[in-house]
């Protein structure tokens, strides 16, 4: 049969270019690719498998000669090379072409928004397509192609491809590669996030902060969390966003939530002013919860249960807000779970131990009216003995 019947295996290719092994080498990780490729990636810093992502403790290459072998014997039975045909597996010929389009220069932008489009179309309809995406490479791909130069004003069809690539590695990174983000440890890499986090639309910024959660709560991504909890500027923008009542703001609460995770990061988050801005989001919630009689996630109050037990400061941070005490007040049967309320009370209990001032800011704010509506509620048991303590501590201030 010859070649022209059965394409290129995809065994012969090497997994950076898609195109038929010419010289093919293995590193230390096992993975074999083709030599000029694998010199370029080694050559531009990359210091991991573009496979498996693995950091690479030996740059060498060793030539693979049985892999060389069968190359040849495949090529000598009549299979003359013909590098326009379609390669046997289908996946793989879409995914070629796909990255290919990414990667050009001369390709508009429109083009390369609707390849991104289709690779989100194909992660969706099928698992093991995402894995081949994150196994060819595609993540450091997209993230060169986000971070690559963010352009001093972003043009519409720049900002939807953009959306779209931030989308896509989310989707990716849902199948494993994680070890790709290692790009953002880069101090030029973080300069260009935090710009496109300035100009970005409120899609981006909701993507940002979906990828800071990832990174933050994954275990292999720990040393990545503490490099963006050192970068003040990054930390900002995400506090900016929590005023705001949106869909980002609440993906902002949760990866604030998730760098907390490093005892490192919270300070450096209470230092940036994370309590007043969490404090903003709660007030903006409630205000929008008494128009229109909804109830919002109990993920911020938490988030200042878990700041309070590990930071002294942000008692007083609270203290000094005009808004802080009042805030956890509404929190207490205005959560829309038990443990919003259970992290409400809380918080309150620590404010109010050893402060008169907070306990009759609470009083005023009408804690005790909020703490007998919890009381004959369905919450815990446990909620309910710490409503009855906070009950009991308020009394001497009335």
């Amino acid at each position: 049969m010859k070649r022209t019947e059965i394409g290129i295996p995809h065994l012969f290719r090497c997994p950076i270019s898609l195109d038929l092994f010419t010289d093919p080498v293995t590193l230390c990780t096992g993975q074999t690719y083709d030599r000029p490729s694998i010199e370029k990636w080694l050559a531009a810093g990359n210091l991991t498998c573009p496979v498996t992502m693995q950091k690479l403790h030996d740059l060498s290459v060793v030539p693979n000669h049985t892999l060389r072998h069968l190359i040849d014997r495949w090529l000598e039975a009549d299979h003359q090379f013909n590098p326009g045909l379609e390669t046997d597996d289908p996946d793989r010929s879409l995914v070629a072409t796909l990255k290919s389009t990414l990667k050009s220069q001369e390709v508009s932008m429109v083009s390369k928004l609707q390849a991104l489009e289709k690779i989100s179309t194909l992660c969706k309809e099928s698992t093991s397509r995402c894995c081949l995406f994150v196994q060819l490479g595609f993540l450091p791909l997209l993230l060169e192609l986000i971070l690559g130069k963010v352009e001093s004003e972003l043009s519409l069809d720049y900002v939807k491809f953009l959306e779209q690539a931030l989308a896509c590695t989310l989707q990716l990174l849902a199948n494993g590669g994680v070890q790709s983000l290692d790009i953002l440890k880069e101090e030029p890499k973080q300069a260009l996030l935090v710009n496109l986090f300035k100009q970005g639309t409120d899609s981006i910024k909701l993507n940002i902060c979906q990828l800071v959660d990832k990174i933050s709560s994954s275990s292999e991504t720990k040393d990545l969390c503490a490099v963006l909890g050192q970068n003040c500027n990054f930390l900002s923008q995400i506090i900016l966003l929590l005023p705001k009542n949106s869909e980002a703001s609440e993906a902002a609460v949760k990866a604030i939530w998730s760098l907390c995770s490093l005892q490192s990061n919270e300070w450096n988050l209470v230092r940036e002013g994370v309590v007043d801005g969490l404090v903003a989001h709660i007030s903006t919630l409630t205000a929008e919860k008494e128009r229109r009689e909804r109830c919002f996630s109990p993920l911020a109050v938490s988030t200042i249960e878990r700041l309070l037990q590990g930071n002294g400061q942000v008692k007083q941070a609270l203290l000094n807000n005009p808004n802080g005490v009042s805030s956890l007040v509404r929190m207490v049967f205005g959560a829309s779970s038990h443990e919003g309320s259970e992290s409400a009370v809380n918080s309150l209990m620590i404010i109010c131990c050893d402060s008169s001032l907070a306990r009759q800011e609470a009083i005023r704010a009408g804690v005790l009216t909020q703490l007998l509506f919890l009381l004959q509620s369905q919450c815990s048991g446990g909620t309910k003995t710490k409503a009855r303590m906070l009950l009991k501590m308020l009394g001497s201030s009335v």
